[in-house]
Parts: structure tokens; C-alpha cells; sequence
């Protein structure tokens, strides 16, 4: 991991998380690498985080036929976990490369999305995580 790319993109990352009862904010490439993270998150949970993300992404992905019989597109977006004292939010923020973020339960759900939404739109290609070589890529479809 490139603590660089880290240091570049983790103050992007901390806008996120600047609204209230927001924890944590980390991106991550769709093969579960860290691309970067907030403040106040460590190195090492943010990596193990975003390999459970990814795989979180990619069951999700996997089930869009459930909400969206017979149509070519895949329709995720979004998925959002609720825990007993929380959320994590886990959008697109481009071509292989996803946002997540922690929350209490008494965040702004709306709030939320919608700043997440804005930074991916803000950042555009310097949240791109093109797949590694080699990488086993699923479907194929885009994010």
C-alpha cells in the first residue's frame, strides 16, 4: 500500500466524516485493497475492512437478479449494513474502486449518501482504481 496515496487522498476522506455521528470513511479497489482512509481509523483495521468490504460489494452485486428479474443492467448502487449501533455505507466511486463509511445510529442517513455522492462526483478520476493484472474481475460488469 502506498502510505503517498494514503497521505494524498485521506484529507478528501476526512470531509466525509465531518458531519455528525460519521466515524469513519476508507476507498477501496474492488479486489479489496486499500486505496485510502480517514483520521482516526488505523492502518491495519482500515486494510482488513476494506478486503470484508469488497466482498461485502461483491455479494451484493451478486444478488441484483433478486431485485431486478430479467434485465441485462446491474442495478447496485448502494449497499447499506444496520448494526445495533450503527451503519457502513459502501457506494461506486468509479471504474474498480468503492467509498465506505461508518456511522452511529444517529446519523443523517440521507446526509450521508448525499456527501458521499459528492465526493465521488468532486473527485471524478482520482477516485478510479483500475484492477490489478491478473485479477479475477467477476462479471466484468462495470461499477
Amino acid at each position: 500500500m502506498n502510505d503517498h496515496l494514503n497521505n494524498e487522498l485521506g484529507w478528501m476522506l476526512d470531509e466525509v466524516v465531518k458531519m455528525p455521528e460519521a466515524r469513519h470513511a476508507i476507498l477501496l479497489s474492488s479486489d479489496g485493497m486499500l486505496r485510502a482512509r480517514s483520521q482516526g481509523i488505523e492502518r491495519d483495521e482500515a486494510e482488513r475492512q476494506a478486503a470484508a468490504l469488497s466482498g461485502l460489494q461483491s455479494i451484493s452485486r451478486s444478488t441484483s437478479e433478486f431485485c431486478n428479474q430479467g434485465q441485462q443492467e446491474n442495478p447496485w448502487r448502494q449497499t447499506l449494513v444496520e448494526f445495533a449501533h450503527g451503519y457502513v455505507f459502501l457506494i461506486a466511486a468509479g471504474p474498480g474502486a468503492y467509498l465506505a463509511v461508518s456511522a452511529t445510529e444517529h446519523v443523517d442517513m440521507e446526509a450521508v449518501t448525499y456527501r458521499m455522492q459528492k465526493l465521488v462526483d468532486r473527485l471524478g478520476k482520482e477516485l478510479t482504481s483500475p484492477p490489478r493484472a491478473g485479477t479475477w474481475q467477476g462479471s466484468g460488469a462495470p461499477a
